[in-house]
């Protein structure tokens, strides 16, 4: 599974991800799919909003409003770095847990 589908699942009917829907005035799946989007694009290279705005499909507009919504992107360099809590050199196997436990579902 990618980061953006266990992320995406992580934020899934989440009431932090709703709240901040209801807040921008967004769907709360577009708000799900910007969250796992922004996440995995701020790892690849090139631009985070045109990365995620490329995977997901949403007007780079509104993914910086998320964006912003949730701390910037210093709070996704955080949320990088914590990625790879055994510090294998590969976040994907640890991701899983670590997005559970960002959206409270531990």
């Amino acid at each position: 599974m990618s980061i953006f589908d266990q992320i995406k699942n992580a934020a899934h009917n989440h009431p932090t991800v709703k709240n901040m829907a209801e807040k921008m005035g967004i769907d709360q799946e577009d708000a799900e799919k910007a969250i796992a989007a922004l996440t995995e694009g701020h790892q690849a290279e090139g631009d985070t909003l045109d990365v995620a705005a490329d995977k997901s499909g949403l007007d780079k507009g509104m993914l910086s409003q998320v964006m912003e919504h949730v701390g910037g992107e210093g709070s996704l360099t955080g949320f990088m770095q914590m990625l790879d809590k055994d510090h294998d050199g590969n976040p994907l196997n640890d991701i899983a847990g670590m997005a559970s436990g960002l959206f409270g579902k531990k």
